[in-house]
């Protein structure tokens, strides 16, 4: 069942939650939806075997979410704060948190922003690349979300990203307009300041994160996993990931009982 919340600056969020136990929030990756990232790759039937609630939210200008098409709607902190506006709807004061991509950026911003609401941490899809604002790059892509003419597309990574943005359904002005978000980078002394445990997951053909142990020992409490033979997209749904993650969250669930 899908639940909805008013999030940061009156933005609709839709969430929903699924099984029972340690409560686990999942924020999905650029231009896909909970379903995409986290439902279809199996993540919601594991992490409820392994004794976790799974509370999976839709960003704002993705899924069934409202979709604004101003850029500083985007903002890493109001996003950040629209995924505490679900916990505190179901009336959660913290739960392990797992993003991926552009979702794992927002669970740093949450960790930073409200460090009471985050026990845990994976961060998936996101290594040394996490650093870099990229700005050309996105506007490229953003340029790319937005042409009447895709055939025209001529950088190789902007048009994977309107690709997989048009094969999602997505708004692809809402799309461009979260490619250009605003996105406060924290530095290494700033995020080694972060009391969390933190896993960083990456596949060793991913391209767009880059090196998850760069990422990793940058958190005083960081430790890293490499997944062979996977890109991008590829590793999200890979049992390998998924087998890990549930390890880590177990012996941290072990280590501090609710």
């Amino acid at each position: 069942m899908t639940y909805h919340v008013v999030g940061s600056g009156g933005i609709d969020i839709a969430f929903e939650v699924f099984g029972e136990g340690t409560p686990v929030l999942l924020i999905h990756g650029f231009g896909a939806n909970r379903n995409i990232t986290w439902r279809n790759t199996g993540w919601f039937d594991v992490l409820a075997k392994a004794g976790c609630q799974v509370i999976a939210i839709d960003c704002r200008g993705h899924g069934q979410s409202g979709k604004p098409h101003s850029a500083e709607a985007y903002d890493d902190g109001q996003m950040a704060s629209d995924a505490l506006a679900v916990l505190n709807e179901i009336g959660i004061g913290s739960a392990d948190v797992m993003g991926y991509s552009m979702g794992a950026q927002l669970a740093i911003r949450l960790m930073h922003d409200h460090p009471s609401i985050v026990s845990h941490c994976v961060l998936g899809g996101v290594g040394a690349s996490y650093f870099v604002a990229a700005t050309e790059i996105n506007e490229a892509i953003a340029a790319a979300l937005e042409s009447d003419s895709p055939a025209a597309i001529t950088l190789p990574i902007a048009r994977e990203f309107r690709a997989f943005c048009e094969r999602a359904g997505d708004d692809l002005k809402a799309m461009a307009a979260c490619m250009r978000r605003p996105r406060r980078i924290f530095t290494s002394l700033e995020l080694r300041k972060l009391t969390q445990r933190v896993l960083v997951v990456c596949g060793d053909e991913d391209n767009l994160a880059g090196s998850p142990e760069t990422l990793a020992n940058a958190f005083g409490r960081g430790e890293s996993l490499i997944i062979p033979k996977r890109n991008h997209h590829s590793t999200v749904g890979d049992r390998r990931y998924k087998e890990a993650v549930v390890r880590f969250l177990t012996k941290q669930t072990e280590a501090h009982p609710a």
